[in-house]
């Protein structure tokens, strides 16, 4: 005695099965490349960002200095002497009771394409000197400039340690 199940009740077939993951693979590997590019795109946007924020403090630190704000010695240039010094605060000389300070930072950015999850955010940046040549970026006594320690290679051709 045979019992005939309508159609819909015999479930699928191999053939049916095996096209479906036939299709399901085909999108996962259009979809993972797609993924990879969306998540490298967004660090490099989060590094412009941290440049940005970092160069700007770098600038404000300078113009505070020129307008007397911030104790210079003699032959000092007038930009910090740490990126810490951007976050920590340097004391306002325009401050009769010498309590108050100026912050140029919340905190130091971290360079997100860096790789270096325990070290401290300062060490995560090359630092460049004005003294230095932009050519030659060294570090000495100043921050005039900071680039990122990656030396790979960006989404447009261009390499990260030369934004």
């Amino acid at each position: 005695m045979r019992i005939d199940l309508p159609r819909a009740a015999r479930g699928f077939t191999l053939i049916e099965l095996m096209v479906t993951l036939a299709l399901m693979a085909l999108l996962a590997s259009v979809a993972l490349p797609l993924a990879e590019l969306t998540a490298r795109r967004a660090q490099e946007t989060e590094l412009r960002r941290a440049l940005r924020e970092l160069r700007k403090a770098i600038d404000d630190y300078k113009d505070a200095a020129d307008a007397g704000k911030i104790q210079r010695k003699v032959g000092d240039s007038g930009y910090p002497p740490s990126l810490e010094a951007l976050a920590e605060g340097v004391p306002d000389a325009t401050d009769p009771a010498g309590e108050r300070r100026l912050y140029f930072l919340r905190r130091l950015p971290r360079d997100p394409l860096c790789g270096c999850p325990g070290e401290p955010a300062a060490r995560h940046w090359r630092l460049r000197s004005y003294q230095s040549p932009p050519d030659e970026p060294r570090e000495a006594d100043d921050v005039f400039d900071v680039m990122s320690r990656n030396p790979g290679e960006t989404l447009d051709g261009s390499h990260y340690d030369q934004w």
